[in-house]
């Protein structure tokens, strides 16, 4: 691989379609390798934008915006980040050799949609899966909740992240509200929904799983240690690494990963989630990028799930060792106001092995994200107490 010097004729440049804090971490990594970096959203001063050399508000899901700042700027290497974008125009792009997109147009396609990826692995990869259905009216999420999938059961949008327009659903009083629920909450306009049964499972994880180069030019797969998560409404709150598992669990959990990454192609590293019950694994959903609960790698791994894909992206070596027992915790903004601030980070680092991460977005929500405790510690328990309690250290005031 050969990369040039940023801002000059030999540069390399990756541009991010979508700038959050996941995305802030990769432009930080590339830049490490002297990679000129163009950030893209819908927003302006995402926290991506703040790292970048440059930075652009556009609508993403808009393809002929897409394609008109992909020809401005033609980068090297196209990197989503988020679901909302134009899918099909990547895929356009791809095959008009105006960038490589990471991974495969055809990957961003399937997992930007969740009837694309869950038809790929449950009807293509055979693999096990909760029972499904996907739903176009109320009145046909209806019928599939009462005439197949049963209650309990979750409807989501077919485009969406980190939980946004979930509902568990536990009677047919229920069901209105979770169709509204889901076409409000989905990343783009789109009456179309999945409703999921519900597995009784011990745990979820989420494997990454990495797809690099190897000495030879092949592509080869790594799986970092399995990450456990606590999730509320949807929405990730806590994780840890490494989550316990039956060294069977871990091989078929490996396998389905495997399956799932290698239908998709490319280079880079996937977050894929999975049930665990016991030895038994069901598939559940895959990102084609780093995950929000693999935010806990920046304290267990030499190298985190950031740096990984910057390297496997850019046809680098990699490396998925564990360094040490670690767990994250998700601090939220507590308010609908922009630019807040933050108290009493100074009292949060004083716990033992924590760290924090602001991510410096411009506006709060009762609900959003805004920053993250990592820590470190002998055990998980141990680092998931020192996280919770960095993270409860930091207060969110009015700025």
């Amino acid at each position: 691989m050969r990369i040039g010097t940023p801002l000059s004729p030999s540069a390399t440049k990756v541009m991010m379609l979508g700038s959050g804090e996941l995305g802030k971490e990769v432009v930080i990594e590339l830049q490490r390798f002297g990679v000129e970096v163009i950030a893209v959203d819908r927003y302006a001063d995402a926290p991506a934008h703040q790292v970048a050399h440059r930075a652009y508000v556009i609508d993403m899901t808009d393809g002929a915006a897409l394609r008109t700042l992909v020809e401005l700027e033609r980068p090297h290497l196209v990197v989503p980040e988020i679901e909302a974008i134009a899918t099909d125009m990547l895929a356009e792009i791809e095959r008009d050799s105006l960038a490589e997109i990471i991974p495969t147009a055809r990957a961003t396609q399937l997992t930007m949609n969740r009837e694309g990826i869950r038809c790929l692995a449950a009807e293509d990869l055979l693999l096990p899966t909760s029972p499904y259905a996907f739903a176009s009216s109320a009145d046909e999420l209806r019928a599939e909740i009462e005439g197949r999938i049963g209650f309990p059961c979750f409807v989501k949008p077919v485009m969406s992240s980190s939980g946004k327009g979930q509902s568990l659903v536990y009677s047919a009083d229920d069901i209105d509200a979770a169709w509204d629920a889901a076409l409000s909450g989905g990343r783009v306009e789109q009456t179309r929904v999945i409703v999921e049964g519900k597995i009784e499972f011990d745990y979820e994880i989420t494997l990454l799983t990495v797809r690099a180069k190897g000495p030879g030019g092949e592509i080869e797969t790594h799986f970092c240690a399995p990450i456990g998560h606590l999730q509320k409404n949807g929405d990730y709150v806590e994780s840890w690494q490494p989550q316990a598992m039956s060294p069977v669990a871990l091989r078929r959990a490996q396998e389905v990963a495997a399956k799932v990454t290698d239908s998709l192609g490319g280079r880079g590293i996937f977050g894929v989630e999975l049930f665990v019950k016991g030895d038994d694994v069901w598939f559940s959903e895959v990102s084609p990028r780093p995950h929000d609960t693999g935010l806990v790698t920046l304290a267990t791994q030499r190298l985190s799930e950031f740096a990984l894909h910057a390297r496997a992206i850019l046809g680098l070596p990699v490396d998925v060792a564990l360094r040490e027992a670690g767990a994250s915790a998700v601090i939220y903004g507590g308010m609908e106001k922009k630019a807040i601030a933050f108290e009493s980070v100074d009292h949060a680092l004083e716990v033992t092995g924590a760290d924090i991460r602001l991510f410096g977005k411009p506006e709060s929500f009762q609900k959003r994200r805004m920053g993250v405790a990592v820590a470190c510690g002998p055990d998980v328990d141990i680092a998931r107490q020192r996280a919770r309690e960095a993270a409860g250290r930091v207060v969110p005031v009015k700025g």
